[in-house]
């Protein structure tokens, strides 16, 4: 070839020339062979049909005579050209990095030597680069691992002579071709529509090049590969450089994001605070100040790094196991993307007296758009939401959330409340009468108990149906003391069922149906003839009203038709057999959900995002439900109670399918166009409602509400301070009241049934009780410890059991609720229906309603 002052041709048609030497390259000849297809194994690792060579070799007299031609005309272009060859690129910067940079290196792989192999050829030769020429994928393969090219360029044109997909799928299995830029060379098609590159980039392929074998046109591409994606790439290789520097320095080192994620630590880190490797890696870093000295101390450390400067200073920092370390801590904030804030880095370093320390806190970083949040590490696949972080990034409405600097820690000893309390009451003793020290040691030996909220039932033969009620809705089971499995089938996908067509929008409800929701504002209200003429899917037409009353399309930013789609895709996840736990059940939390909402106290105190937070969380609260308790599934080791370790197992399944079916379809995704902060903190409201559901943690909520909320409303009301709205509005107002309120809300919604009219509470009362009956009869069926002994559908008495279930969960929690929302209404239902199963039950039935007279 007239431009190649050195060209060799090998046996295994491997081709290597350069503008300064000539190399060849003699690999074992190839035959009609298929490889394996072993990831690791990539030196045959492919599943490639490689022809013999001899194939590649057959030429014509006039072909030969064609190229003799070309090539004359390519020297004589290329000698002319000669003084304007570009000499290679040394020297590349690398932030504070100079990296020099060989001589580049281009692999060809075609089978068949034509116009476009002559012109990368040419153009590899014009651009100062070494060029090698592989006919078959395994010399390629070969002379890859031999050279490690910057560049390879694989010829897709005919897919008779090799797969250029499975040899790129091969090349990428090795390590040496991390940093590697692989280009695809493709048919020119006018005649037919543009095809997908999306098959190329999955199989490895960096870009695509449409054939064109103007020798220009390939010199172009190889000049703009070398100082776009080569170059990028050789940068990206000197970072193993920087890492293995972190991997063995001697000082702790941290890398956050801007979002305050955990995206590096060193293994000095890990050792000097004990933890293991990839441990803390995804994990979040949260902190508030716990008292005005920290608060100043942290707002010191803000005016610094919150500029760009870095801050560095001494720590106490409490490792894994508790024991604290004194450490001298810098940090870094690193400008990226746009002059922001991008990524924190702290550098620590062990003091040499680690004897005296008993205080706070490590490793602090800021970000200057988002607000103070709860000091732990909280792991970000889960939702889960603490009481002192819910909105605060919300807390004073989406149009005006706080924008200030954080300060973050990321291990900290906090002194609780309770220990506050009890290191008071130790103190108390050193100078009380025996008597009182008595008496105090008994108050101590209460407060240092768990269950600090939750009431101490006597002996199971007093009330065997409070006694069941509570066993089996607010304890996780025995621990499956059987070795039979139930597995659920949540993970069949659900389809909507009924004839009745769908609606295109509120304006084209079915007459039926517009009339059976005019009262839906009203608390008497009736679901169940809503749900007779949906065909029992009223989820979607009650949802379809309330949501747009609500305005909560235009909150979210998202059409009418997604949110429809979304109604649809949730109440098809409800199990329409379960005789409760349906989307009927839904449709009525989400009714009593938008009542509550409507309450003037409720609304001042709440803003737009709890209410759409309040909405969303009532319809997707039991999305799934299997029809069975939690106990019930831990007994059983479901997959669900394995998956959750046993603790709160529907609530969690339920919000995390929720967000699943939301997410993963853009058609019903109804947070597709929210501003991330914002998802953010609407799912955390979301999720923490849906897991105020879960009966376990009832009294913990109640006595909340009524210790926080309810006693200092009514202390100001005592205090003749009626009229000083500045007062009630700092009780209503503070974060943690309002995430109180909500979880108020959505609990007495979850279970409002006893405070419906008469004929809706006799109906829930009969569809529990028949769900309860199920669950007895399937645990006897599969050897399960029976949680709820009294719902034997022979033996129970549901007037009693309603009782038991009023009189333990639904007075005090509604006593407290229509104290701070004002709800006679619900009241007069609660007294007339204990009136009625109290009536029944004297007469001794256990049935529903009397026999006729």
């Amino acid at each position: 070839m007239g431009c190649v002052p050195s060209t060799n041709l090998s046996d295994s048609r491997v081709i290597c020339h350069s503008s300064n030497e000539s190399e060849e390259y003699n690999f074992p000849h190839q035959t009609n062979t298929t490889m394996s297809q072993q990831q690791g194994n990539p030196v045959p690792g492919l599943f490639i049909k490689c022809y013999n060579t001899s194939t590649y070799e057959a030429r014509t007299n006039s072909s030969k005579k064609d190229k003799r031609e070309n090539s004359q005309s390519m020297e004589a272009e290329a000698q002319t050209g000669r003084s304007n060859v570009k000499a290679p690129v040394t020297d590349v910067q690398f932030g504070p990095m100079r990296l020099h940079q060989d001589q580049l290196q281009v692999l060809l792989v075609f089978a068949e030597e034509d116009e476009q192999s002559s012109g990368f050829r040419w153009a590899c030769d014009k651009a100062g680069f070494r060029c090698n020429l592989a006919r078959t994928p395994q010399a390629a393969l070969e002379c890859f691992l031999d050279k490690h090219h910057d560049i390879i360029i694989i010829d897709h044109r005919h897919s008779r002579y090799f797969d250029a997909e499975a040899l790129c799928r091969s090349i990428r299995t090795t390590k040496a071709s991390e940093n590697t830029v692989i280009i695809c060379v493709v048919q020119r098609h006018t005649d037919r529509e543009e095809s997908s590159i999306l098959p190329l980039i999955s199989a490895g392929f960096t870009r695509r090049y449409v054939e064109n074998s103007s020798r220009m046109a390939c010199y172009n591409e190889l000049i703009q590969l070398e100082f776009g994606q080569v170059q990028a790439q050789f940068k990206l290789r000197a970072c193993n450089s920087l890492f293995t520097a972190l991997e063995k320095s001697q000082e702790a080192i941290e890398i956050t994001s801007e979002d305050h994620v955990i995206q590096y630590v060193n293994p000095a880190f890990e050792t000097m605070m004990g933890y293991q490797i990839g441990e803390l890696i995804e994990k979040e870093l949260t902190e508030v100040p716990i008292n005005e000295k920290k608060a100043d101390f942290l707002d010191t450390i803000n005016s610094c790094i919150k500029i760009g400067k870095e801050w560095q200073g001494m720590y106490y920092a409490k490792k894994k196991n508790g024991d604290s370390i004194q450490q001298n801590v810098k940090i870094l904030p690193v400008i990226g993307q746009g002059g922001k804030i991008r990524h924190y880095v702290s550098i620590s370093r062990l003091c040499n007296d680690n004897n005296k320390v008993e205080k706070t806190c490590e490793c602090i970083q800021a970000e200057s758009q988002t607000d103070t949040q709860t000091c732990r590490h909280k792991d970000m696949r889960k939702g889960s939401l603490d009481v002192r972080s819910t909105t605060s990034r919300g807390s004073d409405g989406s149009s005006q959330r706080r924008r200030s600097s954080m300060a973050r820690v990321h291990s900290m000893t906090i002194e609780a409340p309770i220990t506050k309390v009890i290191n008071i009451i130790n103190a108390a003793q050193e100078s009380s009468p025996l008597p009182v020290a008595e008496a105090l040691d008994r108050a101590l030996e209460i407060l240092r108990t768990t269950e600090l909220y939750s009431p101490q039932l006597g002996t199971k033969d007093e009330d065997p149906h409070t006694s069941d009620l509570v066993g089996g809705l607010m304890t996780d089971g025995l621990r499956r003391l059987s070795g039979n499995e139930y597995i659920l089938s949540a993970k069949q996908t659900h389809q909507v069922a009924g004839s009745l067509s769908s609606p295109i929008s509120l304006n084209d409800i079915p007459p039926r149906i517009t009339e059976a929701m005019e009262n839906e504002e009203q608390w008497d209200f009736d679901i169940f003839e809503l749900e007779a003429a949906t065909h029992k899917r009223p989820l979607v037409y009650l949802g379809l009203k309330i949501f747009a009353r609500f305005g909560i399309c235009e909150f979210l930013n998202c059409s009418e038709s997604t949110l429809r789609s979304w109604l649809q895709v949730i109440e098809a996840n409800y199990h329409s057999s379960n005789s409760y736990h349906n989307s009927t059940h839904s449709a009525d939390v989400l009714h009593a959900t938008a009542y509550f909402l409507s309450k003037e106290r409720v609304k001042q105190t709440l803003d737009p995002i709890d209410e759409v937070a309040a909405l969303i969380a009532a319809t997707v609260h039991d999305v799934d439900h299997p029809g069975r308790t939690n106990s019930f599934l831990c007994n059983a080791g479901s997959e669900l109670a394995i998956l959750y370790n046993d603790t709160a197992v529907l609530e969690s399944h339920h919000a995390a399918l929720a967000f699943q079916l939301t997410t993963r379809d853009g058609k019903c995704n109804i947070f597709k166009n929210m501003e991330r902060n914002e998802y953010r903190t609407l799912r955390q409201v979301i999720i923490d409602m849906v897991l105020a559901t879960e009966m376990t943690k009832h009294f913990e909520h109640v006595n909340k509400f009524v210790n926080s909320i309810n006693k200092p409303l009514a202390a100001l009301e005592e205090n003749g301070n009626n009229g000083d709205g500045e007062s009630i509005k700092t009780v209503l107002r503070s974060p943690e009241n309002r995430i109180l309120i909500k979880r108020m809300l959505i609990k007495c919604a979850d279970i409002s049934n006893p405070c419906r009219p008469r004929e809706q509470c006799i109906e829930w009362a009969g569809r529990i009780s028949e769900e309860y009956f199920a669950q007895t009869d399937e645990e006897r069926r599969q050897g399960l410890p029976v949680v709820m002994p009294v719902f034997d559908r022979n033996t129970c008495s549901i007037p009693k059991s309603q009782l038991s279930f009023i009189d333990y969960f639904i007075i005090d929690m509604f006593d407290a609720w229509d104290a701070f929302a004002d709800l006679p209404n619900l009241m007069e239902h609660l007294n007339n229906n204990i009136k009625y199963w109290k009536g029944l039950d004297g007469r001794n039935l256990r049935v529903l309603r009397p026999p006729p007279e």
